[in-house]
């Protein structure tokens, strides 16, 4: 299975890189945008079954490593292999 896991700064967070592509953006020419956040994506790929086990273990590693939870929030999408 594929899982991604979009990382993005907290609502309450600062975001100067997405400040500063909101800028960008607009002096290209594309106005109206009322904010433009910037994040990550992470993709793994696991051959092991989608269980409640391997769900926390997910949710662990996204806290433990992939993210910094102070200052990001994570969410992910399982997908099946195509």
């Amino acid at each position: 299975m594929k899982i991604l896991v979009f990382v993005t700064p907290k609502k309450n967070v600062l975001d100067p890189q997405g400040a500063a592509v909101g800028h960008a953006l607009e002096s290209l020419g594309f106005s109206g945008l009322k904010s433009v956040r910037v994040g990550k994506l992470i993709e793994l790929e696991a051959s092991v079954a989608d269980t409640p086990e391997f769900r926390t273990r997910l949710d662990q590693m996204c806290r433990d490593l992939l993210s910094n939870p102070v200052i990001e929030d994570f969410r992910y999408e399982i997908l099946p292999h195509a």
